[in-house]
């Protein structure tokens, strides 16, 4: 994993929203379980696996970058294995000063082995909970929670939402969809929005990542999304004048009046062909014009990153500090799928104290 230069954003508290669990794998750990299970692996040794999967997510299509996870996905597929790899995640998150975590996935790709999507779901919550332990006894206190994910090319987002209703006093905050836009409109999957809407559960969706502003219409209007998971091509309801100043359409006026928030993962974008590069990345223009911004990191297996260097990257490129880290945090954590007080708690205990220690060392 690559990890960031500056000191201060490696010690700066974080908030994650959007990060998948089968993206970010330890590749000695996807070699140790193919082993195990028997499942054939494109490289032989961890340093090897760690660059085919950039490489192979690499390829500018969102379609490709999601064949990757077919060798993660793999090796996920009993209960002691989803439970080490939860626990693992609790660990590096904490490890790279994450103080919350929502981390994603689709329980129905983890029922090869027998397992059903209840079994699913407790190996990972006991993970996090074994992972959380570990990195509080360490010194690094993290909250870690699930958020279950329908596919949108399949039948089952009913299904997954009951079940995320099953476990919300369980570990599990919220509901997803996610997998290929095109072809595959959140508006499929109505029934379980409307079904999560009266259970007043939360809910977010992958939307204008890989298609534009309709998906994020109807991911809003249509099916009642909190939270949009990127939502980068708002940027196309954006005009720009010759003068450099910005106008905005019906659509991106309500997104940001609304202060939805978009989950944000710089580095994955320019994987998928979202965005060009880090200075290109409509993230600087979203978060000049005060949309509610908040930074992931999506897959940190497929993209070699940490939220560290997804911070470093973001101030190489717009030249943010930490006020605009501190920013970034506290719009995630005024976004999560958290209780207030407990969210409260985390941006006044925790999250303001330590950004004015860190100003003050830097000062």
């Amino acid at each position: 994993m690559h990890q960031a230069s500056d000191d201060r954003f490696l010690r700066a508290p974080k908030a994650l929203l959007h990060d998948h669990l089968d993206g970010g794998l330890r590749p000695a750990t996807v070699l140790e379980l193919a082993a195990e299970v028997g499942h054939e692996l494109p490289a032989d040794t961890a340093a090897d696996l760690d660059r085919w999967f950039i490489e192979a997510a690499s390829s500018g299509t969102l379609v490709r970058y999601l064949e990757t996870f077919e060798h993660t996905v793999a090796v996920m597929q009993r209960a002691d294995h989803l439970h080490r790899v939860a626990a693992e995640c609790a660990q590096d998150l904490a490890a790279d000063k994450v103080v919350y975590a929502e981390v994603r996935y689709a329980p129905e790709q983890h029922l090869t082995n027998g397992l059903t999507l209840d079994e699913v779901v407790d190996a990972v919550r006991a993970g996090f909970e074994e992972g959380a332990a570990a990195a509080a006894a360490s010194g690094s206190p993290i909250v870690i929670r699930q958020i279950v994910t329908a596919l949108r090319h399949a039948a089952n987002s009913r299904e997954i939402a009951a079940l995320a209703v099953r476990h919300r006093d369980n570990g599990v905050c919220g509901f997803d969809i996610a997998g290929a836009e095109v072809g595959y409109p959140p508006t499929r999957h109505l029934n379980a929005f409307e079904y999560l809407q009266r259970e007043n559960a939360h809910f977010t969706i992958h939307a204008g990542e890989a298609f534009g502003l309709p998906s994020i219409w109807e991911a809003l209007q249509w099916c009642g999304a909190e939270r949009l998971g990127h939502g980068v091509r708002i940027v196309d309801d954006i005009a720009v004048d010759d003068e450099g100043e910005p106008r905005l359409g019906r659509l991106a006026s309500y997104v940001r009046d609304r202060r939805v928030p978009l989950e944000m993962c710089p580095s994955s974008n320019l994987q998928t062909g979202a965005a060009p590069s880090i200075a290109a990345h409509p993230i600087g223009l979203l978060t000049r014009m005060r949309f509610r911004v908040t930074v992931n990191t999506d897959n940190r297996l497929m993209s070699g990153t940490t939220m560290s260097r997804e911070m470093q990257l973001l101030s190489e490129a717009f030249g943010y500090g930490l006020d605009d880290m501190r920013w970034f945090t506290i719009n995630a954590m005024k976004s999560a799928f958290l209780p207030f007080d407990a969210r409260l708690a985390l941006i006044d205990d925790v999250i303001k104290p330590r950004y004015a220690a860190l100003a003050a060392r830097s000062g």
